[in-house]
């Protein structure tokens, strides 16, 4: 029980807004059985949500777990960070082994948000965190789903 406990690994990211559009979302997990579930709501011209769902290799799981503990954002705290606004929210949850960590911070437009925040280097290890997850869930899910071949 021990070195399963030890090898746990949940993450979920979910940024949004309530607006003209109702509420919009982006929204991905990765669970410890090794699914991937992806959500993405827009209705904008009323365009419908779509959801994704994958399981995926022990190694993409490994490989997941490493950009997060490179990134070393198991050491950092929220308490500085812009608290969520009416323009929109981050979250950020991560169970890694015998860690559980939960960030909540407004949207972040730019770099310029990040460096004119009350704790910069917090806030872009955060930053570019997301964006590596981003890009990693992006190239999974069109890879998995893509329809015509290149």
């Amino acid at each position: 029980m021990a070195a399963e406990e030890e090898n746990e690994f949940y993450l979920r990211y979910y940024v949004g807004h309530k607006g003209k559009f109702g509420h919009e979302f982006l929204e991905f997990e990765f669970r410890p059985d090794g699914k991937l579930r992806y959500a993405n709501n827009s209705n904008y011209k009323n365009d419908t949500m779509i959801r994704k769902e994958v399981f995926l290799t022990p190694a993409v799981l490994k490989e997941c777990k490493r950009i997060v503990s490179d990134s070393e954002i198991m050491k950092e705290d929220d308490f500085k960070w812009p608290e969520p606004d009416r323009v929109g929210r981050q979250e950020l949850e991560i169970v890694m082994g015998n860690e559980h960590i939960s960030f909540a911070t407004s949207k972040i437009g730019s770099l310029v948000d990040v460096q004119s925040s009350d704790d910069p280097e917090g806030l872009r290890i955060f930053y570019y965190l997301v964006q590596d997850l981003k890009c990693l869930v992006f190239s999974l899910i069109s890879l998995h789903f893509k329809i015509k071949p290149i």
